[in-house]
């Protein structure tokens, strides 16, 4: 099976992901989508992250009746910080019957040369690359790049959680359930601001 891995910190997922992995899914030759939930990305602070297995479970409700698209924790149980590459080899040893590809936003495509063992990745895996404003799809020595227009609405993890704090409206920004659980359980409601 041919499966797409969107890594992100998902925090907390919105309708951004979930467009842009329903995207590849009717438009590339992927059969399924794994959102693989990063614990902690060697590039951004811990400080400003929602405890794991909570992002899991907002991204849990959020693919509820989604099936081609799944919520994965396998860099939960790996060494931190997370790193693609070790992710990648754990999954290939873990399913050798299925195929990987990456998917990544044009942000993340210019500095993927900085990224641990970067030339291996780009020489064994098939790397979709989805559009971000401001960050034009460069020339680049990947072995396999798909570039796909998505669908992006510009909607900011950081801004949601601002507006979360601060007590305003999310609707719209995130799933219905999504939003429950985060009132329900008061999550990003602290009264002091995010560490950036």
């Amino acid at each position: 099976m041919d499966i797409g891995l969107y890594f992100g910190s998902f925090n907390p997922v919105h309708h951004g992901h979930l467009i842009i992995a329903q995207h590849l899914l009717n438009e590339t030759a992927l059969e399924q989508v794994w959102m693989v939930v990063s614990p902690q990305n060697p590039f951004k602070p811990q400080k400003q992250l929602l405890n794991e297995y909570h992002r899991l479970h907002l991204l849990h409700l959020a693919l509820e009746h989604t099936p081609q698209i799944k919520a994965v924790d396998i860099e939960f149980r790996l060494p931190r910080p997370s790193y693609t590459i070790d992710t990648l080899a754990h999954l290939r040893e873990k399913y050798p019957q299925h195929r990987f590809s990456l998917i990544m936003g044009s942000d993340s495509l210019q500095n993927l040369d900085k990224w641990k063992q970067a030339r291996l990745i780009m020489d064994e895996y098939p790397i979709y690359v989805y559009r971000r404003p401001g960050f034009e799809v460069v020339e680049h020595s990947c072995r396999e790049l798909y570039v796909v227009d998505a669908p992006l609405l510009e909607i900011s993890a950081t801004h949601i959680r601002e507006l979360l704090r601060r007590g305003k409206s999310v609707r719209y920004l995130l799933p219905d359930a999504v939003i429950a659980e985060i009132e329900q359980s008061h999550y990003y409601q602290s009264k002091e601001p995010p560490q950036e």
